[in-house]
Parts: structure tokens; sequence; C-alpha cells
């Protein structure tokens, strides 16, 4: 072993450049590694106030309109502290500027193919999708009850428009990275991330027109928080979703069977259900109880008539909170009760449901799995 002290001055100075060099790419290699080891996490915009502009920095409900849109690219440039949590890119699905209606099912389709796709890909470690809040939580659930994927999926969008003053969408979307950066969200099925508060696709709703705060999970209550120092997550959900789902995008049909929503009231007519399904001709109904689910004036005879041509009722509760059980009367009435789901969420799900059975007992098991 040669001692340093026995090299001549030339060469203890070669020893010395070379040691150093060593020690430079040593700590190359390292911080190459550390970046080469960040998850890769795509961004999937589907549009919404998140991506709307206002035109002071004070207009924070009269936005949006032909081109007044903020591009996936420019969140990528005005955010990077995205790229300290991830290796983030981004893509655009927004329906085509000035297209009126919102979302529709042949929109959900192509993103729940492009979602399975991601999924799919073993270079990627987590999605996020954005969106417009009035159907965020309709989308994410169908993206939860289709999708088979394990990497996290997190929803997010925005309260106020990207310009407004004190705007929640810059911090909405990068929490929401690092939500489908953080590999405990793995398994969880479709997440949503808003407000610091991580909820699940299955039990949030949108709860304030336009308070910040308006997601919430009635009955369940938040999975965790997106706090300055990490992600925590104390809850995960115990039903049925993406990869053990049985109504997987790539065998579902491109048009699903017409379900339509009906509200119960003092008076409620019985005509309305008579008029979906004799001019709607639809497979099921979900009727939005009053109560813990009751159907309410002249409903029940007209339920029997769409009964008797092969409609599948399904009761939700309008009180918002708690389940609609199994009662007596209502497995007597055949009506299915729709557990603790909003109807527009029920009605997603009756519809997956009727592409495989108009069996009742089934339709029942399919809502107490889900």
């Amino acid at each position: 072993m040669v001692k340093t002290r026995d090299l001549n001055p030339l060469n203890l100075l070669i020893v010395k450049i070379v040691s150093k060099v060593l020690r430079f790419l040593g700590l190359f290699i390292a911080l190459a590694g550390l970046v080469l080891a960040k998850p890769k996490v795509v961004i999937v915009s589907m549009g919404g106030t998140i991506d709307s502009k206002g035109d002071t920095r004070l207009n924070v409900s009269n936005y949006g309109g032909k081109g007044n849109r903020v591009g996936p690219d420019a969140w990528l440039a005005e955010l990077p502290e995205l790229q300290s949590v991830a290796t983030v890119t981004a893509e655009d699905l927004r329906a085509p500027e000035g297209a009126t209606g919102g979302t529709t099912f042949e929109r959900l389709y192509i993103v729940a193919k492009r979602l399975q796709q991601l999924a799919d890909d073993p270079s990627v470690d987590g999605i996020v999708v954005t969106h417009g809040t009035n159907t965020l939580a309709e989308t994410a659930w169908f993206m939860h009850l289709t999708v088979a994927v394990d990497k996290p999926v997190v929803f997010v969008g925005s309260q106020r428009p990207w310009t407004a003053l004190s705007g929640d969408g810059p911090m909405n979307l990068y929490n929401a990275v690092r939500v489908a950066a953080t590999p405990e969200a793995a398994g969880m099925g479709v997440l949503h991330m808003m407000n610091d508060t991580l909820n699940g696709a299955r039990d949030v709703t949108k709860t304030s027109a336009y308070r910040v705060e308006t997601f919430k999970s009635i009955d369940t209550g938040p999975l965790g928080f997106a706090d300055a120092d990490r992600v925590v997550i104390y809850e995960k959900p115990l039903r049925r979703h993406t990869r053990t789902s049985e109504f997987n995008i790539r065998s579902l049909p491109e048009k699903l069977p017409p379900v339509e929503i009906l509200y119960a009231y003092t008076e409620s007519p019985g005509y309305l259900v008579d008029v979906a399904v004799e001019t709607g001709g639809v497979k099921g109904l979900v009727i939005d109880g009053t109560g813990a689910g009751s159907l309410a004036g002249t409903q029940t005879d007209a339920v029997k008539r769409a009964q008797a041509k092969g409609v599948v009722i399904v009761a939700t509760a309008r009180t918002r909170g708690g389940r609609v059980q199994e009662t007596i009367r209502r497995t007597e009435a055949k009506i299915v009760p729709g557990d603790n789901l909003p109807p527009e969420k029920a009605r997603i799900l009756l519809q997956l449901a009727l592409t495989k059975t108009t069996d009742l007992a089934e339709i029942k098991r399919i809502f107490d799995e889900y």
C-alpha cells in the first residue's frame, strides 16, 4: 500500500486531483440518482375553473369564455415547484373550446381509455386529473368504477379562476401532484384533493357553490390531508373499486343504458315517471326520496307502471346524509336501496349495473359492494 507521504509532489498532486474528481463524480451520481428516483406524474386536463382566466384578479365569479383558458403547459411554467415533487408532464383532454352541454359520456369514455393507458404504463407513477367542480365528483366516481389502476389517480379543481387574487387553483394542483407522488396513496382508487383535504371518489360531494371548502365526504369524512411537511393518510376505502371493479372501461359498451333522476317532494307527480318511461325510454330511474328515501305524491302508482315494463327503480335520500336501508316495505315494492350515494352517483352505478343485468338481487348486490 502506497502512503501519500512517500509520493513525490507531482504524484501527490495527481492523487489529490483524482480524489477530488472521484468525490465530485460520486456526488454527481448521487444527485442524478435522486433526480432519476423522482416519481413520474402525468397531469390530464379536463378543464374547469382551474383553467379559467378572469379579466381582473378580483373577478372570481364571472370568468372563462372563449380565449380565457389556461393550458396545461402554462401550469407547468407557472408552477415550477411541481418539478420538485415529481417529474411532471401534462396532457390536454379538454372538450373543444366553445362546446356546450358539459361533460358527456363520450368525453368520459375518451378520458377513461387514456387513464387506463396511463395506468398500464410502467413508467408512470401517478396521475392527476383537473376538472370543473360542478360535475367533478361524478366524473371521479365513473373513473373509480371503470379504470383498473393501482397507482394513485387524483382529481382536482378550484373554486376560483387561475388568475384570481388568492386563487385556490395553484395550491390545489401542487397538492394533487404531491398525493399522486405518494406511494401510500396507491391502491386507494380514485381520490380527490382540494383545500388541503383528501377525499375518496365514492363519498366526496360538492356542498357549496362558491366556498373553497366546498368538497366534503358527508357520512365518512376525509381520508387524509396534504400538510406542509407531508401527505398524511388516516383512512382507506373498503368498497370495491378500480382494480377489483367488474365494470372495466375495456369491456364497456360505447353507450350506457338510459337512466334518469326524479325528485320526491310534497305532491310530486307521477306523470314525470310515465314521461321518462314512454318518451325517454329509460331502463332505470333513480328517485331522490324524502326522509330515508321514500316516494311521494302520486309517484308510487307510476313507479309500479314503470316496473311492469321492466324499469329498475333505485331510491336515494335527498337528506344527503345517511343511507337508504333495506326494509320490508321497500323489498315488497321491489325498489333497490341506493345506500348513501347521492342520486347523480347512483345513476352512474345503475347505468353500469344495467350493462350486466336487470336482476334486482344482482343490482342490490352491486349497490351493497360499491
